[in-house]
Order: C-alpha cells, then structure tokens, then sequence
C-alpha cells in the first residue's frame, strides 16, 4: 500500500461526505435565507423562528433523499471492505 492509494482513498471518503450531506446543507441554507427575507420584510425580530422551519425542512429531506445517502454511504462501505486486503501486506 502506497501513499497515493490512502489519497485517493481519503479523497473518495471527503467526496462522498460532501456528497451526501452537501443536499441537506444547501436545502437548510435555502430555508434559512427565506425565514431571514420574511422577518426582514415583516420586521419580526424573533431569534427562534428561524429554527423551526429549517428543522422541518432537513427532516424532510432525509425523508426524501435518505435512501439515496444511505445507498451511497453503503456503497463506499462495501468498497472499502471489497478492498481490505490491499491495506494489509
């Protein structure tokens, strides 16, 4: 095992963490900077009212995309374990 095999190992490991919590992240931004307009346009100054909508708005997306990470999560699992016997002797 070489050190180029780690870095391309760990470089697909960062790729796949940032794939898979890179939707969840963007949707939390979006739903955020909306509450953010809307208490700006209404003048509500209240600090909890962002929390609630941004909450709502990850589960929903785990609901919807987590198989999709779960596969993607599974599959870079099964790899690593497929190739196990390249990082012992």
């Amino acid at each position: 095992m070489n050190s180029e095999y780690v870095l391309s190992l760990a470089e697909r490991g960062v790729y796949v963490i940032l794939l898979v919590s890179g939707p969840l992240l963007i949707l939390a931004l979006a739903v955020g900077l909306l509450v953010s307009i809307f208490q700006a346009t209404t003048q509500i100054q209240e600090q909890t009212l962002a929390f609630i909508p941004k909450i709502i708005a990850v589960f929903v997306g785990i609901v919807f995309l987590g198989p999709w990470m779960l596969t993607q999560m599974v599959e870079f699992t099964v790899n690593l374990y497929q190739n196990l016997n390249q990082f012992t002797g």
